[in-house]
Protein backbone atom coordinates (compact mmCIF):
# COMPACT_ATOMS: atom_id res chain seq x y z
CA UNK A 1 0.00 0.00 0.00
CA UNK A 2 1.34 3.52 -1.17
CA UNK A 3 2.10 5.31 2.41
CA UNK A 4 0.57 8.72 0.68
CA UNK A 5 -2.84 6.46 0.50
CA UNK A 6 -4.79 6.17 3.69
CA UNK A 7 -5.61 2.88 4.88
CA UNK A 8 -9.29 2.02 5.30
CA UNK A 9 -10.82 -1.24 6.71
CA UNK A 10 -11.77 -2.46 3.06
CA UNK A 11 -8.42 -2.50 2.05
CA UNK A 12 -7.42 -4.41 5.55
CA UNK A 13 -10.15 -6.50 4.68
CA UNK A 14 -9.14 -6.98 1.15
CA UNK A 15 -5.64 -7.90 1.97
CA UNK A 16 -6.38 -10.19 4.97
CA UNK A 17 -9.16 -11.98 3.94
CA UNK A 18 -6.30 -14.19 1.58
CA UNK A 19 -4.34 -14.80 4.54
CA UNK A 20 -6.82 -16.11 6.71
CA UNK A 21 -7.80 -18.44 4.16
CA UNK A 22 -4.36 -19.32 3.97
CA UNK A 23 -3.04 -20.24 7.23
CA UNK A 24 -6.01 -19.79 9.11
CA UNK A 25 -7.21 -18.18 11.98
CA UNK A 26 -4.39 -19.11 14.87
CA UNK A 27 -1.92 -19.13 12.27
CA UNK A 28 -1.69 -15.02 11.77
CA UNK A 29 -0.50 -12.74 13.50
CA UNK A 30 -1.97 -8.89 13.35
CA UNK A 31 1.95 -8.34 12.63
CA UNK A 32 1.98 -10.68 10.02
CA UNK A 33 -1.48 -8.94 8.57
CA UNK A 34 0.08 -5.21 9.23
CA UNK A 35 2.78 -6.16 7.19
CA UNK A 36 0.82 -7.29 4.53
CA UNK A 37 -1.31 -4.39 4.39
CA UNK A 38 1.92 -1.82 5.10
CA UNK A 39 1.06 -0.88 7.91
CA UNK A 40 2.45 -0.94 11.66
CA UNK A 41 0.47 -3.50 13.63
CA UNK A 42 -0.73 -0.65 16.26
CA UNK A 43 -2.74 1.25 13.51
CA UNK A 44 -4.82 -2.05 13.37
CA UNK A 45 -6.42 -0.88 16.09
CA UNK A 46 -7.43 1.84 15.54
CA UNK A 47 -9.98 -0.08 12.27
CA UNK A 48 -10.73 -3.19 14.79
CA UNK A 49 -10.78 -3.93 18.47
CA UNK A 50 -8.44 -7.35 18.09
CA UNK A 51 -7.54 -10.18 15.91
CA UNK A 52 -10.99 -11.87 16.63
CA UNK A 53 -12.65 -8.45 15.07
CA UNK A 54 -10.82 -8.31 12.55
CA UNK A 55 -11.49 -12.13 11.51
CA UNK A 56 -15.25 -12.28 12.00
CA UNK A 57 -15.36 -9.03 9.80
CA UNK A 58 -13.16 -10.32 7.18
CA UNK A 59 -15.82 -13.59 7.15
CA UNK A 60 -18.51 -11.42 6.95
CA UNK A 61 -17.42 -9.28 4.09
CA UNK A 62 -16.36 -12.79 2.07
CA UNK A 63 -19.66 -13.50 2.19
CA UNK A 64 -21.31 -10.64 1.93
CA UNK A 65 -19.38 -9.45 -1.67
CA UNK A 66 -21.58 -12.26 -2.85
CA UNK A 67 -25.32 -12.02 -1.14
CA UNK A 68 -26.75 -10.43 -3.69
CA UNK A 69 -25.76 -12.84 -6.21
CA UNK A 70 -26.91 -15.67 -4.37
CA UNK A 71 -30.26 -14.03 -3.19
CA UNK A 72 -31.49 -13.50 -6.82
CA UNK A 73 -32.60 -17.50 -6.58
CA UNK A 74 -35.24 -16.58 -3.71
CA UNK A 75 -36.60 -13.68 -5.45
CA UNK A 76 -36.50 -15.02 -9.06
CA UNK A 77 -40.59 -14.80 -10.17
CA UNK A 78 -40.46 -18.65 -11.26
CA UNK A 79 -40.90 -22.03 -10.33
CA UNK A 80 -39.59 -22.92 -7.35
CA UNK A 81 -37.35 -25.82 -9.38
CA UNK A 82 -36.16 -23.31 -11.35
CA UNK A 83 -35.04 -21.25 -8.27
CA UNK A 84 -33.36 -24.24 -6.98
CA UNK A 85 -31.24 -24.93 -10.34
CA UNK A 86 -30.23 -21.48 -10.74
CA UNK A 87 -29.51 -21.71 -7.04
CA UNK A 88 -27.06 -24.53 -7.35
CA UNK A 89 -25.54 -22.74 -10.40
CA UNK A 90 -24.79 -19.38 -8.29
CA UNK A 91 -23.37 -21.75 -5.42
CA UNK A 92 -21.46 -23.85 -7.68
CA UNK A 93 -19.92 -20.64 -9.49
CA UNK A 94 -19.49 -19.54 -5.75
CA UNK A 95 -17.34 -21.89 -4.81
CA UNK A 96 -15.49 -23.02 -7.89
CA UNK A 97 -14.21 -19.37 -8.28
CA UNK A 98 -13.61 -18.09 -4.55
CA UNK A 99 -11.36 -20.20 -3.06
CA UNK A 100 -10.76 -17.54 -0.14
CA UNK A 101 -14.37 -18.06 0.47
CA UNK A 102 -14.34 -21.76 0.43
CA UNK A 103 -11.20 -22.05 2.26
CA UNK A 104 -12.49 -19.88 4.71
CA UNK A 105 -15.60 -21.64 5.41
CA UNK A 106 -13.66 -25.09 4.94
CA UNK A 107 -11.42 -23.97 7.76
CA UNK A 108 -14.08 -22.74 10.52
CA UNK A 109 -15.64 -26.09 9.90
CA UNK A 110 -12.71 -27.95 10.67
CA UNK A 111 -11.73 -25.55 13.80
CA UNK A 112 -14.74 -25.91 15.30
CA UNK A 113 -14.51 -22.67 17.57
CA UNK A 114 -17.87 -22.40 18.91
CA UNK A 115 -18.21 -18.76 19.03
CA UNK A 116 -17.25 -17.83 15.47
CA UNK A 117 -19.17 -20.76 14.12
CA UNK A 118 -21.90 -19.23 15.89
CA UNK A 119 -21.21 -15.80 14.85
CA UNK A 120 -21.47 -17.36 10.69
CA UNK A 121 -24.79 -18.85 11.62
CA UNK A 122 -26.26 -15.52 12.97
CA UNK A 123 -24.69 -12.78 10.98
CA UNK A 124 -23.52 -14.66 7.86
CA UNK A 125 -25.12 -17.44 6.71
CA UNK A 126 -28.90 -17.01 8.88
CA UNK A 127 -30.76 -15.49 6.25
CA UNK A 128 -29.52 -17.30 3.39
CA UNK A 129 -29.75 -20.85 4.93
CA UNK A 130 -33.72 -19.26 6.38
CA UNK A 131 -33.95 -18.75 2.42
CA UNK A 132 -32.95 -22.29 1.63
CA UNK A 133 -35.11 -23.56 4.04
CA UNK A 134 -38.30 -21.95 2.72
CA UNK A 135 -37.52 -22.90 -0.98
CA UNK A 136 -36.75 -26.58 -0.02
CA UNK A 137 -40.03 -26.41 2.28
CA UNK A 138 -41.76 -25.45 -1.30
CA UNK A 139 -40.36 -27.89 -3.02
CA UNK A 140 -40.91 -31.11 -0.70
CA UNK A 141 -43.20 -30.11 1.87
CA UNK A 142 -43.08 -33.58 2.90
CA UNK A 143 -39.40 -33.24 3.59
CA UNK A 144 -37.33 -32.18 6.37
CA UNK A 145 -36.52 -28.62 4.82
CA UNK A 146 -33.05 -28.34 7.09
CA UNK A 147 -32.00 -31.67 5.94
CA UNK A 148 -32.56 -30.99 2.71
CA UNK A 149 -30.66 -27.19 2.91
CA UNK A 150 -27.52 -29.15 4.64
CA UNK A 151 -27.39 -32.28 1.61
CA UNK A 152 -28.07 -29.27 -1.00
CA UNK A 153 -24.94 -27.46 0.18
CA UNK A 154 -22.91 -30.62 1.12
CA UNK A 155 -23.69 -31.58 -2.41
CA UNK A 156 -22.21 -28.21 -3.56
CA UNK A 157 -19.45 -27.79 -1.58
CA UNK A 158 -17.78 -31.52 -0.86
CA UNK A 159 -17.20 -31.45 -5.08
CA UNK A 160 -15.14 -28.72 -4.61
CA UNK A 161 -13.44 -29.53 -1.59
CA UNK A 162 -11.90 -32.76 -3.01
CA UNK A 163 -11.17 -31.17 -5.93
CA UNK A 164 -7.05 -31.84 -5.30
CA UNK A 165 -7.68 -35.19 -5.55
CA UNK A 166 -11.26 -35.97 -7.87
CA UNK A 167 -8.87 -35.76 -11.00
CA UNK A 168 -6.53 -38.62 -9.70
CA UNK A 169 -9.84 -40.86 -8.94
CA UNK A 170 -11.24 -42.86 -11.55
CA UNK A 171 -13.44 -41.88 -14.31
CA UNK A 172 -12.25 -38.70 -13.90
CA UNK A 173 -13.50 -36.16 -16.88
CA UNK A 174 -11.61 -32.54 -17.53
CA UNK A 175 -15.33 -31.86 -18.15
CA UNK A 176 -15.88 -32.43 -14.08
CA UNK A 177 -14.56 -28.97 -13.16
CA UNK A 178 -17.08 -27.45 -15.05
CA UNK A 179 -19.00 -25.34 -12.50
CA UNK A 180 -22.16 -25.64 -14.88
CA UNK A 181 -21.72 -29.24 -15.28
CA UNK A 182 -21.78 -29.94 -11.69
CA UNK A 183 -24.89 -27.59 -10.91
CA UNK A 184 -26.68 -29.95 -13.57
CA UNK A 185 -25.43 -33.12 -11.63
CA UNK A 186 -26.59 -31.94 -8.40
CA UNK A 187 -29.65 -30.70 -9.92
CA UNK A 188 -30.52 -33.77 -10.97
CA UNK A 189 -29.20 -36.05 -8.20
CA UNK A 190 -31.88 -33.96 -6.15
CA UNK A 191 -34.77 -33.57 -8.57
CA UNK A 192 -35.24 -37.17 -9.08
CA UNK A 193 -34.96 -37.00 -5.00
CA UNK A 194 -37.60 -34.71 -4.12
CA UNK A 195 -39.92 -35.87 -7.02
Amino acid sequence: MSKTKQITKADILGLTIPLFAKYGYDKVSMRQIAEAVGIKAASLYHHFPDKQGLYMEALAQTFSKHADFMNESFTLQASAEQRLRQLIQQLCTLVNEDTDFSRLIQREIMDGDEKRLQFLADHVFGDFFHDMNELCLELAPDQDPHLMTVSILGLVVYHYQISSIRSFLPGFQDSHNDSEVVANHVFTLLKNGYT
